[in-house]
């Protein structure tokens, strides 16, 4: 035991005096910090240390993992690229297949001993003879982008820094590619590391410090740029946007011009993507006055929005993306959290339907105008992805690649139910579990939640949770609000002053999984990653008697402070500021850190973080287990697993996922009753 030191810093937030007792943890570098962290570690590795069940476990999961997954491929002047991870490797690798023949053109493996350096993006030059790729270390945002000649296939001198969510654009001519960066560290304030991000362009063989300055606004230092080429390849575009808000602006300009930006959409009152363009009339997908979303046309030579043409009106279920393939538009909408493939012609007249085989998501869909068609992949909670390939001429479907996993999911089946919210929101749920399963209240289940950003929980496979079901457990997924399952108004109701709809949505999933005998709350586990592991801790702290186990990983915590680190202020839009006084005192009603009372048995609780998260750092963990430990009932079991290179989880090689899931199981086999 440590004597734990306690800060006396007070704060004034628009009259509220709030304290920060364990501000200290908020730099991981100081000695009482360290010394701290060291002595949870401790107590961590003690906590996992007599589980017997943990040896079985990591057996069966590396068995369970070890199936190749395939990723959707991409055409590219006739050659197709795709990644394959051949089942326990950390890194998927990228192939050219020619043929029945296939090799390697990039292996990440290679490029770290431990699997802890892998490969986040990745474009091919418009003549198919380079690949810029970008890589991350332990599982950091920060980036550094390399090019390979794909004829030779040795790295060339190119080498850029300072980058995190770049885009990577080639030019027409493939002398060189666009991308974004941030300013170099040290030549701005720290707090400034991740504003006053430029768009600059690379030219092969150049020295990044010669790079060309293509835009910047450094009135406005919060904006981000993400660049891509029109189909026509004669503009080049850009979205700009603020931190996570949904609502973008759209710039473009002649792709062999040099002029400023022309902005054709300034105003970010609403999402505006591209899908296509003929000549000067640009096709955007666009949720303006329609949550659900619409395809739009605007002429930018005549871009009044009097003069804007819809194409394809709102539909009653949401469209959550379209491409454009020749004369066609491809629209993927979500039905009831489930996706479903339609074909319109280009001034929006309805084609057809592509039948999906399973109900599930899609993964990714690629298109090849010289040949027609497209590639994409479908996955469910019960199948890992299946890459289909569809011949837009002879609507023929066929399997490009598919796994065989060693595990019988015939025994097994995914159910979608309905239950009410507090307020009486029909929110839906999925179910995966045995076939046949006695509802007597006695099934251990896993309840998992997001609930904002706009992100959807559609169906998605985990080999580890094959390990989950084959013991008798339940899986279940809530479709909160804050996500899109229902377009913008359900993105709405559960962000800023709505955020407690998603913490209400989550509560009454577990008391319906409790009421209809599914489980009981000795039984019922939360878990919930980043967003979702805000979602968990407020609903442990709100309500610690529904739970038997928590499992949050990398969460936001300090709902006061969360903007002030490292990318914090990206998620303004979503959460608001405590800075800010109409928005400070929802903020403060529900923030973990500052809601854990006095003298309460909370449920045992897992918190998972790693060292290197540069996206939620590591003080949120901390401060909510050091808080949680003095002010909760001694009883209350409290164990933080803090991860050494490893980040919020990008790139996360496949043995670290295996021993995380293996501590995972060891902690509910141990305190799920």
């Amino acid at each position: 035991m440590i004597t734990v030191k306690k800060d006396t810093i007070v704060e004034d937030y628009h009259g509220t005096k709030v304290s920060d007792s364990y501000r200290w943890l908020e730099d991981p570098s100081s000695s009482e910090s360290k010394e701290w962290s060291n002595w949870m570690g401790e107590k961590c590795e003690t906590y996992f240390s007599g589980i017997e069940t943990k040896v079985e476990d990591k057996k069966r999961l590396e068995e369970l993992w070890n199936f190749p997954k395939y990723f959707v491929p991409k055409k590219v002047k006739g050659n197709l690229y795709y990644q394959k991870n051949d089942g326990l490797q950390n890194q998927a690798i990228l192939f050219h297949k020619d043929k029945e023949n296939e090799t390697v053109v990039l292996d990440p493996n290679t490029l770290s001993e431990d699997g802890t350096v892998a490969m986040t993006n990745f474009s091919f030059s418009k003549d198919g003879k380079y690949l810029a790729y970008a890589t991350s270390t332990h599982g950091s945002d920060w980036q550094e982008v390399h090019v390979r000649d794909l004829t030779t296939g040795e790295d060339l001198e190119d080498h850029i820094q300072h980058v995190k969510f770049t885009s990577i654009t080639w030019s027409p001519d493939s002398s060189g590619f666009f991308y974004s960066r941030f300013p170099e560290p040290g030549s701005v304030a720290p707090e400034d590391e991740s504003n006053f991000n430029k768009v600059f362009f690379h030219k092969l063989g150049d020295s990044q410090a010669v790079d060309e300055l293509v835009h910047e606004q450094p009135e406005d230092k919060e904006l981000m740029f993400s660049t891509f080429l029109s189909d026509d390849e004669k503009y080049l575009v850009l979205y700009v946007s603020l931190g996570t808000a949904t609502e973008n602006r759209l710039y473009f300009r002649p792709i062999n011009s040099n002029d400023s930006f022309t902005r054709l959409l300034d105003e970010a009152d609403a999402e505006y993507l591209y899908v296509t363009n003929k000549d000067n009339i640009f096709y955007l997908k666009t949720d303006l006055n329609t949550p659900n979303g619409k395809i739009i046309a605007i002429d930018i030579n005549n871009a009044d929005p009097s003069n804007w043409k819809e194409v394809i009106p709102e539909q009653e279920d949401v469209i959550d993306f379209v491409i454009a393939l020749n004369e066609k538009l491809i629209i993927g909408l979500l039905h009831d959290a489930h996706h479903q493939l339609k074909v319109f012609e280009l001034d929006g007249t309805y084609s057809h339907d592509i039948e999906l085989p399973i109900l599930g998501s899609l993964t990714d869909i690629t298109r090849s105008k010289d040949d027609n068609e497209i590639y994409f992949g479908v996955t469910s909670f019960l199948s890992p992805t299946v890459v289909y390939n569809y011949k837009m001429e002879t609507k023929e479907l066929k399997v490009f690649a598919e796994s065989d996993i060693p595990f019988d999911t015939t025994a097994y089946e995914t159910n979608q139910i309905f239950y009410t919210s507090k307020d009486g929101t029909k929110v839906p749920m999925f179910l995966t579990h045995r076939k046949g399963m006695e509802l007597n209240g006695e099934n251990p289940v896993i309840l998992y939640g997001y609930g904002g950003f706009n992100i959807n929980m559609t169906p998605a496979f985990n080999p580890a949770l094959l390990r989950w079901i084959e013991k008798g457990g339940i899986y279940a997924v809530a479709n909160l609000r804050g996500g899109t399952e229902y377009g913008e108004e359900w993105h709405r109701a559960g962000m800023l002053e709505n955020k407690q709809n998603v913490f209400d949505d989550f509560i009454a999933a577990g008391e319906w999984l409790i009421e209809n005998d599914y489980t009981r709350k000795e039984k019922l586990s939360i878990m919930g990653g980043s967003n979702g592991g805000l979602l968990v801790a407020a609903c442990m702290v709100q309500r610690p008697d529904l739970y038997g186990a928590v499992i949050c990983r990398v969460p936001v915590i300090d709902m006061l402070r969360y903007h002030k680190f490292t990318i914090g202020r990206y998620w303004i839009p979503e959460y608001g500021s405590a800075d800010n006084p109409e928005q400070f005192p929802y903020l403060y009603a529900y923030s973990p850190l500052h809601n854990v009372k006095e003298d309460v048995l909370y449920p045992p609780v897992l918190i998972a973080t790693a060292e290197s998260d540069d996206r939620v750092v590591p003080a949120h963990a901390k401060k909510f287990a050091a808080t949680l430990i003095e002010k909760a009932d001694p009883d209350s079991t409290v164990v933080l697993r803090l991860e050494a290179k490893a980040g919020h989880g990008l790139g996360k090689p496949t043995s670290k996922l295996i021993d995380e899931w293996v501590d995972f199981y060891a902690f509910l086999e141990k305190e799920l009753r």
